[in-house]
C-alpha cells in the first residue's frame, strides 16, 4: 500500500483544484474546467476501459508481462496508463487480477497511484463483472451470493437490496467502484445460451423490482451499478460473444417486456447502462448492433427514456459487435451512437488511434468527446474517487467475507432453493434410513473463486449434515462406462443425489438408469431449471439455479431438512414433448408443509 504521505502528494493537486463533493451536477463548472485543460490524447484515453494482465500494477509475473506486450504493447498497468491515459480498467480472473482481496486492493492502489502521478492525472474507474451466481471475478474469501435467477426465485426485493449492499461494500473495500451488474434482461427464451440464469426471470415487472433493489443496494454502498444489456438480450438463441443475435420483438412488445427493467433502473438512479451487441430491427432496421445504433442509444435511451448517465459498451472483443465493421471503426461508431465508455477493445492501440484520428479528421468533434468525459468525471466524483482514490488493508479485513456477510448469503440462498417434484414426500431425506448417499452428476468448471467441483461440494455439505456422502463425478456427457460405474455404485447407497446441468442425452440416460435401480433418486438442477421437463420419472427434483458453493450448500440443507424449500419458479418450464404447453408455471414451488 502507498504511504499516507505518497497518497496525499499524489492526490493533492487534483483534490485541491476540484474539491469535489459528489452531489448531482453541482460540480460541472469545476469538471468542465478540468476537461478544458486536458490534451486531446488524454481525452481519448479517458473514454477507454481496458483489461491488463497481472496481480500488480508495476511488478506482474513474467507471463503476464509477456501477455501485456503481445496484446497491448506495454509491460504493466502503470505503463498502459502512462501511454494511453485510460480512464478505466476492468478486472478479470483470467487476467490474474483477482487472486485475493488484499492483493486486489494493492493492485487498485497501484493503478490509482500510476494515474494520479501523471500530468493532470485523474483517478481511474476500476470495474468488473461481479454478477454473482455463474459470473464472478472476485472469489472466496469474498462473499458470494446466489445468482439473479435464484434471487428471482426468492422474490424478495429486500434480499436483492441486501445482496447489492454487501457486495458493494466488499467491492469498494478492494478498490472496485463500478460493477457490471445487475442483468436487466428478461429471459423469455429457455434456449438462451448467454443470459439464462443470469436473468432474474421471465416476467418484466418482477425483474424490474429486483433490478431496482440491487441498484439501490450497490449504489448506497458507493459502487456504480450497471444495468445490462440494453435494449434487452433476453430472447436470443445466439451468444453475442460468438455470433450476432437478432431480437425479433415488435416495438410494442419491447415497451411491455424488455424496456420495463431498464426504465426501473433509470428511475432508481442507475449510474451506468451497458449496451448489447444485438440487432433489434423494430428499434433500428439498419442492421447495426445496438452498441453502434444512434436511434437506439441517442434516440431511445437518451431521448425517450431520458437517461443522462454513463453508457458503456459490452466488450468490444465480442463477435457480435465485430461482424459488420472493423476494429478501427467500431469505437468511432459507438461514440457517434451515444456511448461514453469503450470497454475492452481487442487492440487498444488500434481503437485509441482510430478515435484520435476521427477527431483530427473532423468525423468526431472534441465537444462530443467532452460530453462523454463530463459524464465519466461526474461518476468518478459521485463515487468519491477525487477525494479518496485509495483503499486500506484494514478496510479489506473489516469488510470482505465477514461472518455476518457470509451468513446473510447463506440465508438468502435458503430462500431461493426451489422444490419442483417430491413424489411420496421423498424429501427431506432421513439420516437414519438414508444415511449412505452417493452424489453423482455434472461437474462444470467452477465459477470463479468457489470450491468446486459441485459433486464434491454437495457431498461435503451432506456429510457435515450427518450423512455419509461419497462423490462420483460423471460429467456433462457421461460415457456408457461412466454410467455403468455410477449404477454399480448406487447399489451400495441408501439414496442417490444427481446434479443435472443443461440436460444432455447422456445425462438423461444416467439419471434414468439410476432411477431404474430402485434406489431413491434426488435430482438437483445446478444451472437451468428447465432440466426437470426432460426427466419425468425422477421422484424428487430441486432447482438450485447455479453450482456455486452457497447455492449447493443451501440445496444440501433442504435435502437434509435443515431448511425448508421456499423458492418459486421465476420462469415457466415448458413440457419437453410439447413446448407450447407449460409444465410448471411461474410461481410454482412445493414446500415441506410446515
Amino acid at each position: 500500500m502507498p504511504s499516507r504521505r505518497t497518497v496525499l502528494a499524489a492526490t493533492a493537486g487534483v483534490a485541491a483544484s476540484l474539491a469535489i463533493s459528489g452531489t448531482a451536477h453541482a460540480n460541472d463548472k469545476k469538471l468542465r474546467s478540468l476537461i478544458s485543460r486536458m490534451t486531446l490524447e488524454e481525452k481519448v484515453g479517458q473514454l477507454f476501459v481496458m483489461r491488463v494482465y497481472g496481480h500488480s500494477a508495476t511488478a506482474p509475473d513474467q507471463a503476464d508481462i509477456d501477455a501485456n506486450l503481445k496484446e497491448i504493447g506495454v509491460r504493466t498497468a502503470a505503463e498502459m496508463i502512462a501511454r494511453y491515459r485510460v480512464g478505466g480498467i476492468i478486472y478479470f480472473t483470467w487476467a490474474h487480477n483477482t487472486r485475493d482481496p488484499h492483493q486486489i486492493a494493492d493492485l487498485s492502489n497501484g493503478i490509482q497511484k500510476a494515474s494520479l502521478r501523471q500530468p493532470r492525472g485523474l483517478p481511474v474507474l476500476v470495474s468488473t463483472d461481479q454478477e454473482h451466481g455463474i459470473v464472478c471475478r472476485v472469489g472466496e474469501p469474498a462473499t458470494l451470493f446466489p445468482g439473479a435467477m435464484a434471487i428471482g426465485a426468492g422474490g424478495s426485493r429486500k434480499d436483492a437490496r441486501t445482496l447489492g449492499r454487501i457486495a458493494g461494500q466488499e467491492l469498494r473495500a478492494i478498490g472496485i467502484r463500478q460493477n457490471y451488474s445487475p442483468v436487466a434482461d428478461v429471459n423469455v427464451n429457455p434456449a438462451n445460451p448467454v443470459i439464462g440464469v443470469r436473468s432474474f426471470g421471465a416476467e418484466a415487472d418482477a425483474v424490474a423490482g429486483l433490478v431496482a433493489a440491487e441498484v439501490a443496494g450497490y449504489q448506497g454502498a458507493g459502487v456504480a451499478a450497471t444495468a445490462k444489456h440494453f435494449p434487452g438480450h433476453g430472447d436470443t438463441a445466439v451468444d453475442s460473444h460468438y455470433g450476432f443475435p437478432v431480437i425479433t420483438h415488435s416495438r410494442e412488445l419491447w415497451e411491455k417486456l424488455d424496456a420495463v427493467p431498464f426504465r426501473a433502473a433509470i428511475r432508481a438512479g442507475i449510474d451506468s447502462i451497458m449496451t448489447a451487441h444485438i440487432q433489434f430491427p423494430a428499434l433500428d432496421d439498419s442492421g447495426d448492433p445496438a452498441t453502434l445504433s444512434h436511434p437506439i442509444l441517442s434516440g431511445i435511451l437518451r431521448g425517450e427514456l431520458g437517461y443522462d448517465g454513463v453508457v458503456v459498451t459490452d466488450s468490444l472483443g465480442m463477435e457480435g459487435v465485430r461482424t459488420k465493421y472493423g476494429d478501427d471503426r467500431v469505437p468511432v461508431l459507438a461514440l457517434k451512437a451515444g456511448v461514453d465508455q469503450l470497454l475492452n477493445p481487442p487492440s487498444l492501440d488500434v481503437a485509441w488511434n482510430a478515435v484520435l484520428k476521427a477527431v483530427q479528421d473532423g468525423e468526431l468533434t472534441e465537444a462530443r468527446l467532452d460530453e462523454s468525459i463530463l459524464r465519466i468525471l461526474r461518476l468518478k466524483a459521485r463515487l468519491g474517487l477525487f477525494e479518496a482514490p485509495y483503499v486500506s488493508h484494514g478496510g479489506v479485513t473489516r469488510t470482505v467475507g465477514t461472518p455476518a456477510h457470509l451468513a446473510a448469503a447463506d440465508g438468502i440462498a435458503e430462500r431461493t432453493t426451489t422444490l419442483l417434484v417430491n413424489e411420496g414426500r421423498r424429501l427431506p431425506l432421513n439420516r437414519r434410513t438414508h444415511r449412505k448417499l452417493l452424489v453423482v452428476g455434472a461437474d462444470p468448471a467452477s465459477p470463479s473463486g468457489t470450491t468446486g467441483p459441485p459433486t464434491g461440494v454437495l457431498a461435503t455439505a451432506l456429510t457435515e449434515l450427518g450423512f455419509t456422502a461419497t462423490a462420483l463425478p460423471t460429467g456433462t456427457a457421461p460415457s456408457a462406462a461412466t454410467v455403468a460405474q455410477a449404477v454399480a455404485a448406487a447399489q451400495d447407497a441408501d439414496a442417490v443425489i444427481v446434479g443435472t446441468y443443461n440436460i444432455t442425452p447422456a445425462q438423461k440416460t444416467l439419471v434414468e438408469q439410476l432411477v431404474a435401480t430402485g434406489r431413491p433418486v434426488v435430482a438437483v438442477a445446478i444451472r437451468n431449471p428447465y432440466d426437470v421437463a426432460q426427466l419425468p420419472a425422477v421422484p424428487a427434483y430441486l432447482a438450485a439455479y447455479s453450482w456455486t458453493d452457497v447455492e449447493l450448500r443451501a440445496a444440501a440443507r433442504v435435502i437434509a431438512g435443515e431448511a425448508a424449500p421456499r423458492g418459486k419458479l421465476p420462469v415457466p418450464v415448458q413440457r419437453a414433448d410439447d413446448p407450447a404447453k407449460v409444465l410448471y408455471p411461474v410461481g410454482y414451488g412445493l414446500s415441506y408443509g410446515r
